[in-house]
C-alpha cells in the first residue's frame, strides 16, 4: 500500500471497530441489564452469562484489536463470524414476534454492511499504520 492508502486503512479500521467497542465496553458497564435483554430475547438462561461474556470478548477485545491493528485480520474474521449468529438472532428471529419488522431490516442492513467491512480488513490486512505494519 502507499501512504494515503494505509492512512485510509487507519481510519477505516477505527471507523469499522468504533461500533463494536462502543458497544463491548456498553456490556461491561452495563452486564445485568444486557443479561435482561438477551433472556428476554430468546438466549436459553444456562447461555446468558457465557454468552454475554464471549460476546464482550469479541466485540472488546476484538475490536480493539482491529483498531489498534494487532492479529487484525483474525480478530476481524472473528468479528465476522460471530456476527453472523447475532443477526439471526436478534434481528431475524424477532420477526416471529412481531418485532418492528422496519427496525429489524434496517439493523440486517447495518450488519450486512459490517459483514462486508470485515470480510474486506479480514482479506486485505490492517496497512502499514498498525501494530503489525501490515505484514500479518
Amino acid at each position: 500500500m502507499n501512504g494515503s492508502n494505509d492512512l485510509g486503512a487507519l481510519i477505516g479500521r477505527i471507523l469499522l471497530a468504533l461500533i463494536f467497542v462502543v458497544s463491548g465496553f456498553g456490556k461491561i458497564t452495563g452486564f445485568a441489564g444486557t443479561a435482561s435483554f438477551m433472556a428476554g430475547s430468546g438466549i436459553p438462561a444456562g447461555l446468558v452469562t457465557p454468552a454475554l461474556i464471549l460476546t464482550i470478548l469479541v466485540e472488546f477485545g476484538c475490536g480493539l484489536l482491529v483498531v489498534v491493528g494487532f492479529r487484525t485480520r483474525l480478530a476481524a474474521l472473528v468479528i465476522f463470524l460471530w456476527l453472523i449468529p447475532v443477526t439471526y438472532i436478534f434481528h431475524f428471529a424477532p420477526y416471529r414476534h412481531g418485532t418492528s419488522a422496519m427496525i429489524n431490516m434496517i439493523m440486517v442492513m447495518k450488519n450486512l454492511s459490517m459483514l462486508g467491512g470485515l470480510l474486506f480488513v479480514a482479506s486485505m490486512g490492517p496497512g502499514a499504520y498498525s501494530v503489525d505494519g501490515g505484514d500479518e
